[in-house]
């Protein structure tokens, strides 16, 4: 098996992993919003103060975050704390009504990120867009 091969082969099988269990479904969560960042794993742990092997293990779906830990991690990463936080305990975050002014709004780069229906790519290329348009000055 060539190593392209078996790191598809572990990738299916992370993915069946995180579609039955919420631990592995943050973690694999987690390593995308890492990338999508544009951070190595080493680089969040210098952002988070957290060890490189505990994040590690995070993204592995192998360790059940602390909420200190997800909160670090989601102000490291610029996502709502809230909706992070959600995602580690399995739920899915809403988004805000037109007619509930207490919901907290979700950003449009945090709603592009929790799209679970887009791909790495997709998020990458609707960021782009997206900054591109609001970060004229």
């Amino acid at each position: 098996m060539t190593s392209t091969a078996s790191n598809d082969a572990n990738d299916e099988s992370r993915s069946s992993n995180a579609n039955d269990d919420p631990v592995a479904a943050f973690g694999s969560w987690l390593r995308s919003q890492r990338k999508l960042a544009q951070l190595s794993l080493r680089q969040l742990a210098d952002l988070t103060s957290l060890s490189n092997p505990y994040l590690s293990k995070l993204e592995r779906g192998m360790h059940q975050p602390s909420v200190s830990s997800v909160t670090t991690i989601a102000a490291a990463l610029g996502l709502p704390t809230e909706a992070v936080l959600a995602k580690a305990a399995g739920l899915v975050p809403g988004f805000a009504s037109a007619h509930d002014p207490a919901t907290p709004v979700v950003s449009t780069e945090a709603a592009i990120r929790q799209d679970p229906a887009l791909s790495e790519d997709q998020k990458l290329a609707l960021l782009s867009v997206y900054r591109s348009f609001v970060d004229v000055a």
